[in-house]
C-alpha cells in the first residue's frame, strides 16, 4: 500500500488537477487541428504551448510530435523546419501543470486514406476506452493491461511492450504505478480512490519494442549540481524555476544557444541532467499511433480529466 495520501485527496488538489487537465485537452485538440500534411512541426508546438501559458498554465513537459516509426519524444529544436507529410501518422503529446499538478494526453491523426493506418490510430483510441471503462478503485493494473492487450490484439495489431502508463502527481510526470498495455506477471499494483494516473497505449504494426535513435531534445534535471562553475546563470535561472519537470532548448527563449549548450553539456556530463532521445522502431516501414488520457481514480471509477 502507498505510504502517503493518494494526490488527489490532498486538499484542494483534484481541482488543480481538473483544470491542469481542462487545458491540456484543449491545447491538444488545438494541436491535432493544426495538423496537415505542409505544416511545420515547430509551428504546431509552439502553438499549444503559447495557448497554455495563455489559460493560466505551464506546460508540464515540452509538447511533442512524433511522426510514423517514432513512437515518442520528438520534440522540435528552435531550428527545427521538419513539415508533416501526406501518409504520416502522427502523434501530439500534450501535458499541462497547475499550480504544479499535472495532467497529460496524447492523440494520433493519420494523413491518408489507407484503412490499415487509420485502423491503427482507432484502435489506439479504442483500447484506451476498454482500459477506463474497467479503471476503479482495488482494480489491479495487470487487469487493466490486459484489457489494453486484448483490445489492441482482436483487430491484428501489436501493442508497444516497452512503453508504459504511469501516475503523475505534484511537479511530477512520472510516477508509480506503470501501467504496461500487457499485463506483467510480477505486478501486484493496485489502483486505489485519488490516484492520478495517465493510461496511454501504443499501438504498432511492428514489433512493438522502442529504441533511443537520435538527437534529445528534452532534458530533466536529476539533481542540482554541487558547483556552478560553468553554467550560464541565466539559462540555470530558467532550469531552475521548472521545479523538476522536463524542458527543451525551445524552453530557453531568447537565450544565446552558445550559453545554453555549455550549460547542458556541463550538466549532463555531471550527471546532474537525464536525456531523452526519441523513441523509435529501426525498421522505418513501421508506424506507431497512441492515445492518452489522465484519470482522477473516484470511489465509483473514475474521471476523464483530459478528455
Amino acid at each position: 500500500m502507498p505510504s502517503k495520501t493518494p494526490p488527489a485527496l490532498e486538499p484542494g488538489a483534484a481541482e488543480k488537477f481538473r483544470e491542469a487537465g481542462r487545458i491540456a485537452g484543449d491545447a491538444r485538440k488545438l494541436g491535432i487541428s493544426m495538423i496537415e500534411p505542409g505544416v511545420r512541426l515547430r509551428d504546431v508546438l509552439e502553438t499549444v504551448e503559447s495557448f497554455i501559458r495563455k489559460e493560466g498554465g505551464g506546460p508540464a513537459f515540452p509538447a511533442q510530435t512524433s511522426r510514423n516509426q517514432i513512437a515518442a519524444h520528438y520534440c522540435s529544436s528552435p531550428t527545427d523546419e521538419m513539415r508533416y507529410e501526406a501518409e504520416d501518422v502522427v502523434k501530439l503529446d500534450v501535458g499541462v501543470e497547475v499550480d504544479g499538478y499535472v495532467a497529460d494526453n496524447a492523440q494520433s491523426k493519420y494523413l491518408g486514406t489507407l484503412p490499415k493506418y487509420q485502423g491503427m490510430v482507432d484502435t489506439s483510441a479504442e483500447a484506451l476506452a476498454a482500459a477506463i471503462e474497467i479503471v476503479g478503485p482495488n482494480v489491479p493494473v495487470r487487469t487493466v493491461s490486459a484489457a489494453i492487450e486484448q483490445a489492441i490484439r482482436k483487430k491484428g495489431y501489436t501493442p508497444v511492450y516497452n512503453l508504459t502508463g504511469h501516475g503523475v502527481a505534484r511537479w511530477k510526470v512520472h510516477t508509480a504505478p506503470q501501467i504496461p498495455a500487457v499485463p506483467d506477471a510480477h505486478d501486484h499494483a493496485i489502483l486505489e480512490e485519488g490516484m492520478v494516473i495517465a493510461i496511454e497505449p501504443f499501438v504498432t504494426d511492428g514489433k512493438g519494442v522502442m529504441h533511443e535513435q537520435g538527437r534529445a531534445e528534452i532534458f530533466m534535471l536529476r539533481r542540482e549540481p554541487r558547483k556552478m562553475k560553468g553554467l550560464d546563470p541565466a539559462v540555470w535561472e530558467v532550469i531552475e524555476k521548472m521545479r523538476g519537470l522536463p524542458f527543451a532548448r525551445r524552453t530557453f527563449t531568447k537565450l544565446p544557444p552558445e550559453a545554453i549548450e555549455t550549460t547542458l553539456a556541463r550538466l549532463i556530463r555531471t550527471q546532474c541532467l537525464m536525456v531523452f532521445p526519441p523513441l523509435v522502431d529501426p525498421d522505418p516501414s513501421v508506424r506507431v499511433a497512441q492515445t492518452e488520457h489522465t484519470l482522477i481514480i473516484t470511489a465509483d471509477g473514475c474521471e476523464a480529466i483530459t478528455a
